[in-house]
């Protein structure tokens, strides 16, 4: 399994995934999920992958193939608007989600898959979507600033509880590494390192990117601090 969220706030857009795929309890590996594509200065555009693991691969590397086409209009780094990106890649995941889904359906296994998309291209807007394997999709709003996909019931209580589109980045960073760490301690299917990244709004290039890996102390600090915030809080609550 795996946990990604994303967040869409007026000075940016905040993105963070795991990079645990779980076959079993004796078939654990580490994949990366988030797959950034930027031209610097014209457009960015992240992926952020969750489910099965052939479905999410091949739909990358048939985007990276149409990308490598000259003139072709199915690339995502020459599409109008990232309205047109989610359309490309929702058609492109569901073509793959009926071929695999086809041929795995005889020995019941699930082939199900979704993706987050965020980005914005020069003289667009930035957006947030949530695509589905039907190739339909979702957009992130002011109502709701944040989207997830993979084990998000144990991360959304905090993102419910705190990120508003005012959310500057800095928090929004920290929201979303507080999500993950509930998720962490609730559901041994996801886990480190995690991947984060954050896009300034009308700059159309990575802000900040980096790799948690296990036992960084900044988390470690990070997640203690929350764990002891809540014990706090809980403590001085009225019997």
């Amino acid at each position: 399994m795996t946990y990604c969220v994303g967040l869409l706030l007026d000075t940016g857009i905040v993105m963070l995934s795991d990079t645990r795929t779980n076959a079993g309890f004796d078939n654990i590996a580490c994949y990366r999920k988030m797959f950034v594509f930027e031209n610097a200065g014209e457009r960015v555009v992240t992926i952020l992958t969750a489910g099965n693991l052939s479905v999410t691969q091949t739909v990358i590397a048939k985007l990276r193939h149409e990308m490598a086409r000259d003139g072709s209009t199915a690339s995502i780094m020459h599409a109008a608007s990232m309205l047109e990106v989610a359309e490309i890649v929702g058609r492109t995941l569901n073509e793959v989600f009926v071929d695999v889904d086809e041929r795995m359906r005889r020995t019941e296994v699930s082939a199900s898959a979704s993706m987050l998309l965020g980005g914005q291209r020069l003289g667009g807007q930035l957006r947030l979507f949530l695509i589905y394997r039907e190739g339909n999709f979702i957009e992130a709003t002011d109502d709701t600033p944040y989207l997830q996909v993979g084990e998000h019931k144990y991360g959304k209580p905090i993102l419910d509880r705190v990120v508003r589109p005012a959310t500057s980045l800095e928090d929004g960073r920290k929201a979303v590494l507080i999500s993950m760490d509930s998720t962490l301690r609730s559901n041994l299917s996801v886990g480190m390192p995690l991947d984060l990244l954050t896009i300034r709004r009308n700059e159309y290039r990575v802000h900040t990117r980096e790799r948690v890996e296990a036992g960084d102390p900044a988390f470690a600090a990070l997640s203690e601090g929350w764990s002891k915030a809540l014990r706090d809080g809980f403590q001085g609550l009225p019997g």
